[in-house]
């Protein structure tokens, strides 16, 4: 899994033009249900974010693409909940993680329309809470009110966390190797 996260990262530094479309894309993965359990998401956007430490990318069309995805990728999750209700729970691989549900539900219940803006940075959360929305019948306007404001701060944050933990290690580097 490591060298499939590696390629993306090096494909984006040599095709930076390619930066908006693959940002949507892994976006979309991490925010809708079912996908975002088995594709290691959020580990592309952190290192694509890196690459903007090294100026080698700009960090908007990251954040740009990521935020579409997300919208994308949260609203599928939000319709399949609507449209499939408990039968979507009972697929691969939603059906081996009952306690990703329990916890999606519980949150769901407990926080309404907050747990949808949660559940962007809540991994664990992520998978289901866009379903639980769905499943819930919350009117799609509240959804996307929340939603929208979620994916753009998500979008944001994860990919500059990569481009500050970049500039870390080359502070870091720079300073042991006195270069």
């Amino acid at each position: 899994m490591d060298a499939g996260i590696t390629s993306v990262i090096e494909f984006v530094a040599a095709h930076k033009g390619a930066a908006f479309w693959l940002a949507l894309l892994f976006a979309a993965a991490e925010t809708t249900a079912l996908i975002s359990l088995v594709i290691p998401s959020t580990a592309v956007l952190v290192g694509i974010g890196a690459l903007a430490s090294t100026g080698a990318i700009s960090l908007w069309p990251i954040w740009a693409g990521a935020s579409v995805g997300a919208v994308l990728g949260s609203v599928l999750s939000y319709w399949l909940g609507w449209r499939y209700g408990d039968r979507i729970l009972a697929l691969w691989p939603m059906r081996d993680h009952p306690d990703l549900v329990d916890r999606g539900t519980r949150a769901f219940a407990r926080w309404g329309p907050l747990t949808i803006l949660i559940g962007h940075f809540f991994g664990p959360l992520r998978s289901v809470v866009f379903l639980m929305a769905g499943m819930a019948r919350m009117a799609l306007w509240r959804f996307m009110a929340v939603d929208v404001v979620g994916a753009l701060a998500w979008a944001y944050v994860i990919p500059k966390f990569g481009e500050v933990g970049g500039i870390a290690l080359a502070w870091l580097w720079r300073l042991v190797t006195g270069g």
